[in-house]
């Protein structure tokens, strides 16, 4: 392995680490900034309690995904300066945005939202967490923005003489075509996992609830139960609604997809051959490779399904990999671009983006197909033991982080081996003078950090989660409050 491959190696790590905490923070300070506000409308105590409940586990996701992202500006630098070099013009203006406007909204607000309990009028405060859910949504945007130019460049020239892409059109990159799809896909995806979370946590704890009180000799409707039972309601009917965003909005982009990055389409069903017009290419839900990697045997297909998530016609043609080859072979190739020159093959690594792709839309059904159980199970008040419900609270919030990290990885993986599609290969973009010891250092580093950091998370979480919703406290009103108490932190 050379330098390259480990820049990258170290930027998959540390980028898909981060993004297991991205949907979540997204997701959950939606439904949070949802339970405060019933407290507010109804003043139920139960919603108060999942309000601060879930509250305290979105601030311990948030801490992590926090200090995990900033270790992604200090990569660009590091491992990837040319390519810094080449896109800074373009990333600049997002990315600064993203950091002064959406970043600095939702830290200010959090911290309101915190130490704000009993201290501002309860409408301001819930109104905080709303803010901060607005500072993840601005926060997404602009990111996904500088990312979609990487898949479909807009708004830019090319300077030959510094080697550098130039912004001239901001809204171009802002409404890029690309993004416009990848931003509602994203965002139902982090509702999907923030669902996922609150119904497994919730799942869990009116399991536990329930079996206390039924071996308790007590009545079930009196205790915590029925409140865990509603929260699991509440996520699994996020879920499944965000899992039909998911949907609509991924089959809008799988045909974006096709338009700008036709080889990515191609690889993600190992279709190696074009399939002209009226024949319909068919999708496969399993298949097997050759040796040489030269094509792919389909064992369990659906026929013109494939066609239609590239064209919306079950019998539209869909380009193959070995025809596409030989068209950026002569396209960019022979282009005499020094940044695109390196490339070999101009295709991704087939297995990787073919099983991404599956593993990404499987385990996105799979969350909503639990939810969908769930909610037939606990109807009518009920708050069933089942055992199997143990494995669903286990089991279930992983289900849509993972197929978030999937889709990811398919993203990524499957522009290669472009940094910037059409521009910049991957190989062009590392930083000139790193040594490979330098990249391995780093990386173990950062490795060791986030395992760490991961036993951290995993051992709060679970404490918290063991400890459930704290007793019914009302907080106290602002006007009856000594204005010289210290601040306290609300948990």
């Amino acid at each position: 392995m050379d330098a390259t491959d480990l820049a990258r190696w170290q930027f998959a790590i540390t980028t898909v680490y981060h993004f297991l905490f991205v949907p979540i923070t997204i997701g959950m300070s939606a439904i949070v900034a949802c339970f405060h506000t019933a407290w507010v409308r109804t003043h139920n105590e139960q919603w108060l309690r999942l309000a601060k409940f879930f509250g305290k586990l979105f601030l311990i996701n948030f801490a992590l995904g926090l200090v995990t992202g900033i270790v992604q500006e200090f990569q660009f630098g590091m491992n990837w300066s040319d390519y810094s070099r080449f896109v800074g013009d373009i990333f600049g203006a997002p990315l600064a945005i993203e950091a002064l406007l959406a970043f600095f909204l939702e830290s200010t607000f959090l911290g309101l939202w915190i130490f704000g309990w009993g201290r501002i009028p309860e409408k301001l405060h819930a109104a905080t967490m709303w803010i901060v859910h607005i500072g993840t949504i601005l926060s997404a945007y602009f990111i996904l923005s500088a990312n979609s130019f990487m898949q479909h460049p807009v708004g830019y020239t090319y300077n030959r003489a510094t080697g550098r892409a130039e912004l001239t059109d901001f809204l171009a990159v802002l409404t890029n075509k690309v993004q416009l799809v990848t931003f509602p896909h994203v965002i139902f995806a982090a509702y999907m996992a923030g669902a996922a979370v609150v119904m497994g946590v919730a799942l869990w704890c009116m399991r536990r609830e329930t079996l206390r009180a039924e071996g308790a000799g007590e009545d079930v409707a009196l205790g915590d139960a029925p409140m865990y039972r509603r929260a699991a309601r509440i996520g699994a009917v996020v879920t499944l609604v965000a899992a039909l965003g998911v949907s609509l909005t991924g089959d809008v982009q799988g045909k974006i997809m096709t338009e700008v990055q036709p080889m990515k389409m191609a690889a993600a069903e190992a279709l190696y051959e074009s399939v002209p017009a009226g024949v319909g290419a068919p999708f496969s839900v399993l298949s097997v490779g050759s040796l040489d990697g030269s094509h792919a045997n389909d064992i369990i297909e659906v026929p013109g399904l494939l066609s239609f998530l590239a064209t919306g016609n079950f019998g539209g043609a869909v380009d193959g990999i070995n025809d596409l080859k030989a068209l950026y072979a002569d396209t960019y190739g022979a282009s005499g671009n020094p940044l695109v020159a390196s490339a070999t093959g101009y295709a991704p690594n087939i297995p990787t983006t073919y099983w991404t792709f599956r593993l990404m839309i499987g385990l996105g059904m799979a969350a909503a197909a639990i939810s969908l159980v769930v909610l037939w199970l606990t109807r009518k008040d009920r708050t069933p033991t089942h055992r199997w419900l143990l494995w669903a609270a286990v089991l279930t919030p992983f289900l849509p982080i993972l197929a978030n990290s999937f889709g990811w990885i398919f993203t990524e993986t499957g522009r290669q081996p472009w940094l910037v599609f059409g521009l910049m290969t991957t190989a062009t973009g590392v930083s000139p003078g790193v040594s490979i010891g330098e990249v391995i250092t780093s990386m173990t580093v950062f490795t060791l950090l986030y395992g760490a950091l991961a036993v951290v998370e995993v051992k709060l979480f679970l404490y918290y989660v063991r400890k459930g919703a704290e007793p019914f406290e009302p907080p106290q009103d602002p006007a009856d409050r000594d204005e010289d108490a210290p601040l306290a932190f609300a948990y």
